[in-house]
């Protein structure tokens, strides 16, 4: 007797990660016992994180417009930025949707430089007293790493075409021409940000140096200068989403439970990577 439960226990650890993972597995996919008998009305998307890609989050945009049971969108921003098409990429998705139905942008965290444009057609947008807000700006940056070549006794080897085919390069110090280029390339990236952030809030264009320059705000000095409609918790902002969609019993969108799951998984890397650019070093 005591043997077989000896081998019993011996069994369960050797097979103890196999096991966890069929439990993890169960609770993922196992139903709710209780099935919402109305379909939800109100969804929130979030952007979390450097903004690399834009793919997924614009999927999810356009589904949300094409879904007529959805009333109105929460857009949940906690970014520090990013590449400058994926920023473009949301921001217009949101401007579209926008058009369908009201979309309330609120700011838990970061909501600077990319994140803040892909912002920026919303209905409203409200931040977290704590929030940081702004850095309407872009950077273009490379190291110069020719002594550390020259060190280590690498020479690189470059066949182009095109005067200005290298600028931006890494491997030598940029010519006055090439830097000119990528001045004027910035100067044009920047031009179009402030030109969609004015139209978009209704700012005076000229009066661009109060709330762009790349200036950081808290939420509340970010109101002052006109870019966000208000200062509250993310539960006021939810409030503003039902009272603009009209909608009398809200029920918000859930995730399925794997997507849940990998985002608990995910959180203190996300946490991590915030920590990191929190010092605004995206490109937008």
């Amino acid at each position: 007797m005591f043997k077989k439960f000896s081998d019993a226990l011996k069994w369960i650890g050797d097979h103890f990660k196999g096991l966890l993972f069929v439990l993890i597995l169960l609770l993922v996919f196992m139903p709710s016992a209780e099935a919402p008998l109305k379909k939800p009305n109100l969804q929130e998307i979030k952007l979390f994180g450097p903004i690399m890609n834009s793919e997924k989050i614009v999927k999810q945009i356009n589904a949300a417009a094409k879904d007529n049971a959805i009333k109105g969108v929460l857009f949940n921003v906690n970014s520090p930025g990013g590449a400058v098409p994926p920023s473009i990429e949301i921001s217009y998705a949101i401007r579209n949707l926008q058009k369908k139905k009201p979309v309330i942008a609120y700011a838990s965290g970061i909501m600077a430089s990319g994140s803040y444009y892909a912002s920026i057609y919303a209905q409203k947008i409200i931040a977290n007293p704590g929030a940081i807000v702004g850095s309407i700006g872009v950077i273009m940056e490379s190291a110069d790493i020719k002594g550390l070549l020259d060190k280590i006794g690498v020479q690189p080897q470059i066949v182009k075409e095109g005067k200005y085919k290298e600028a931006g390069t890494f491997t030598r110090k940029w010519t006055p021409e090439e830097r000119a280029e990528l001045e004027r390339l910035t100067k044009d990236t920047y031009k179009l940000f402030v030109s969609d952030v004015a139209k978009a809030r209704k700012l005076d264009i000229n009066a661009s140096e109060r709330y762009a320059n790349a200036h950081i705000f808290l939420a509340s000095r970010a109101k002052e200068v006109g870019l966000i409609d208000a200062v509250g918790t993310k539960s006021d902002a939810q409030t503003a989403l039902i009272e603009a969609a009209h909608v009398k019993h809200p029920r918000w969108k859930k995730k399925d439970k794997l997507e849940s799951f990998m985002e608990k998984l995910t959180s203190k890397a996300l946490f991590q990577i915030q920590s990191y650019f929190y010092g605004l070093k995206a490109e937008l």
